[in-house]
């Protein structure tokens, strides 16, 4: 057994100004603290109840971004997208049998009573058409009253298949599936209550099917239903992936310190934290989103660290002879800057999320950074506060082969070594960085496990994928929608889409005039063309409205003044950069083979998301470095060196840079979680840098230690706290890692990476570039 120097024990003995005495009187007057610690948690906390949970993908954008402002344009010209989509999957994998007509009958009559259900369209409610003399007869494809007839339902299945409006889009290209398409208009964007109500019903009704229908299966999917995904990833988030963060955190805390009083003590911090930052992310109006709900994860992670520091340092001295009350104060002390500075770059970091183009990733980076600065006044205030009342078993150190030392003389001994390997794998690691290509699926945001993410696979396998483009194309003015020129543009346009590889149906008013065509001249199949003068083809339209059913007009196709019309293309899965090269090249093509419209605008979720990568990864790389100069300048300004300052960002920024090459390697894409992650760990890196440097700094200025011996007293007073925060750090975040919902298991993932690569660079590369560049300055 070999206990701490003179020497060291002098340098921890030495006073700490105001954090002493701020830190005595904590412990003095531990029971008014104790109490002013809950009271300001209970203040901060009774915000939990003004919680407002947004289930709604649009809280992804702010208010004014353009691809929102054109989606929400085009709602309010013709109808929101708001919708289930109910899949009608048979056994024997026949959507025309007759079972499975009379499952689409049912399944559509009772769609209706879905809450704010507007709309219903489905194979067994399809207007088709044929004329009578001069009257138009608009008509439902299926007759509930002869699906039992063979030659009925082969009727209905070549119809179906034969119209494009219907195959691929409500009927499969095969014929082995069907959906019924209910258009859903919510009160509010985001309504919380309204949006669930709508996805617990569509699940009630299906069981009802599944009951009624032996031999179907009955899949909901839809942008309601995927709202209503984000909100069940929300909950799961607090209901388990927060308490297990703390059932590991508290099984790592009991093995590195052996007590379970510590335990104890440092979880009635983290709670404190949790509630008093999630208190006032309710007074503040924050909402409750899938990316806030990481928050008290995060905050407790920060938390442990902190209050990991002290106890790792008050066993120490405990191990050594102080008294518990002077143990606590004074590693409290010794520990307090190294805190505040750790702190401060990690709210900092935070902070600088707010350059993110998404709201949530905004107030997710607010949320922590207030609650980092909650866990510092508890780490320095409460905690002390607490650990004076109970007993803690003391650490004794002890040299060993695979110890702190023994880590340290390693180091030293091969310090240019160490640099030379360091920089070859910093090197050869960040290569990897220009792998990752940007990639955001809405539907690819949950895991494969969930029924969400299967039945949106199933989907994209069997009916019209899962990329939905909507264009809205204006003619040159009102009632000009009828114009042939621009009813053949549209055509053409709609058939170039249909060529295209990656897509599955393209639904455009022009199919509805061409078989009106067809029908007012008897059917004759060489009249399936746009009609002729734009008088007939304002007879045609007339007559059709006029024929169809209440709920099945034509309002969310084409516009009140008869100027423009929609057009919604629907594809296969596509990446990113797929889906923008899709658009981009019918953009090209509308340039160069259409004259009759006056504009185009194409929008939908999937390009809304495509297109917020792309801005929030700018937003994130000015946030980035802006949050490396800032803490550059608070690493400078608190260790009075600009120097030893600057040398420490090469450990601190490294990392992140690593971290992504690694995942550039492995994964190779990155998402909008990801693009924050850069700026966010740069101040929590910083933690283990600042604790190491306070450390050598202090051996060098106050005991004039020589660098080499400054390593030493480095390594053996914060080495294993360092070893144990990062453990806990590394562990909080992976538990995010597992969550099901991708965003936030890989940001949990990535941000472990950065962790654990920071605390390399802190053990192995900073010594050697400390002892090179501080051989002969005056520190």
């Amino acid at each position: 057994m070999v206990l701490m120097s003179d020497l060291e024990q002098n340098v921890l003995a030495k006073g700490y100004g105001f954090p002493e005495r701020f830190v005595r009187w904590s412990v003095r007057a531990r029971w008014t603290v104790i109490a002013a610690s809950l009271l300001v948690a209970g203040a901060f906390g009774s915000g939990i109840v003004y919680l407002q949970p947004s289930t709604d993908y649009r809280i992804f954008f702010n208010d004014d971004n353009p691809e929102l402002l054109k989606f929400e344009t085009l709602e309010n010209t013709y109808e929101k997208s708001d919708n289930v989509l109910l899949l009608i999957v048979p056994d024997n994998r026949d959507a025309t049998s007759k079972d499975a007509l009379a499952a689409a009958i049912w399944l559509t009559e009772q769609a209706w009573l879905i809450p704010h259900a507007s709309r219903v369209d489905s194979i067994a409610n399809f207007q088709v058409m044929s004329a009578q003399d001069d009257d138009l007869d608009v008509r439902s494809l299926v007759d509930p009253d002869k699906i039992g007839e063979a030659t009925e339902r082969l009727n209905i299945r070549e119809t179906a298949l034969g119209d494009p409006r219907l195959a691929g889009s409500l009927l499969s290209q095969d014929g082995s599936v069907s959906a019924v398409h209910v258009t859903i208009k919510l009160p509010n964007d985001g309504d919380f209550v309204s949006t669930a109500k709508v996805a617990e019903y569509t699940r009630s009704l299906l069981e009802k099917g599944s009951e009624r229908f032996a031999d179907i299966d009955f899949r909901p999917l839809g942008i309601v239903m995927i709202n209503h995904g984000f909100n069940e990833e929300t909950a799961a988030t607090a209901q388990n992936v927060v308490p297990l963060s703390l059932i590991v955190m508290a099984l790592i805390l009991l093995v590195l310190t052996r007590g379970l009083a510590g335990v104890v003590v440092t979880g009635a911090v983290v709670v404190l934290t949790i509630v008093a930052a999630m208190g006032l992310s309710g007074w503040v109006d924050i909402p409750y989103s899938t990316s806030t709900a990481t928050a008290p994860v995060i905050l407790l992670t920060i938390a442990v660290a902190n209050c990991m520091h002290i106890l790792v340092a008050t066993q120490r001295r405990l191990g050594v002879g102080d008294s518990k009350s002077e143990a606590v104060i004074q590693s409290t002390a010794e520990n307090f800057r190294s805190i505040f500075l750790a702190c401060a770059t990690s709210a900092f970091g935070f902070a600088m999320m707010n350059f993110s183009e998404v709201p949530p990733y905004r107030h997710l980076g607010t949320l922590v950074a207030s609650g980092t600065a909650f866990a510092f006044l508890f780490s320095v205030s409460f905690y002390p506060a607490l650990l004076s009342l109970i007993a803690l078993k003391a650490h004794k150190p002890k040299q060993t082969r695979f110890g702190m030392e023994a880590l340290a003389e390693l180091v030293i001994r091969r310090k240019r070594l160490v640099i030379f390997g360091s920089a070859v794998v910093i090197i050869g690691l960040i290569s990897g960085v220009p792998r990752n290509e940007l990639n955001d699926v809405v539907t690819e945001f949950f895991d494969k496990d969930t029924e969400l993410r299967q039945d949106a696979d199933f989907l994209d396998e069997n009916l019209s994928g899962n990329t939905v483009i909507e264009y809205s194309i204006s003619a040159e003015g009102p009632g000009q929608l009828t114009d042939p020129d621009f009813l053949k543009d549209v055509d053409a346009f709609t058939e170039w889409y249909r060529s295209q590889p990656e897509v599955r149906h393209v639904f455009a008013i022009s199919d509805t005039f061409k078989q009106l065509n067809k029908s007012m001249h008897g059917d004759d199949p060489a009249a399936y063309r746009i009609p002729e003068n734009r008088n007939l083809a304002s007879q045609y339209l007339l007559l059709y409205e006029f024929s169809l059913p209440f709920g099945l007009d034509l309002n969310n196709r084409i516009d009140v003044s008869k100027s423009s019309t929609r057009l919604t293309v629907s594809a296969a899965t596509l990446s990113t950069a797929e889906l923008l090269e899709l658009d981009e090249r019918a953009k090209s093509w509308l340039d160069n083979n259409t004259q009759s419209f006056s504009t185009v605008q194409s929008s939908g979720a999937a390009l809304m998301f495509a297109h917020l990568g792309e801005h929030n990864i700018r937003g994130m790389m000015l946030g980035t470095v802006i949050a490396f100069l800032g803490i550059s300048c608070i690493l400078v300004a608190a260790l009075r060196s600009l120097r030893i300052g600057l040398m420490s960002l090469v450990s601190n920024f490294a990392p992140g840079l690593m971290a992504f090459g690694i995942w550039g390697l492995t994964v190779g894409e990155i998402g909008l979680a990801l693009s924050v992650v850069m700026a966010m760990t740069i101040g929590i890196v910083v933690d283990d840098t600042v604790h190491f440097l306070e450390r050598y700094l202090h051996a060098r200025r106050k005991q004039g230690m020589n660098p080499e011996d400054a390593i030493r007293h480095a390594f053996a007073t914060v080495g294993r706290a360092l070893a144990a925060t990062t453990v806990i750090l590394v562990a909080g975040f992976l538990v995010l890692g597992w969550s099901s919902f991708l965003p936030t298991a890989q940001m949990g993932q990535l941000t472990a990476i950065v962790i654990g690569l920071a605390l390399i660079c802190d053990l192995f590369l900073l010594p050697p570039l400390l002892m090179i560049a501080d051989r002969k300055a005056k520190v």
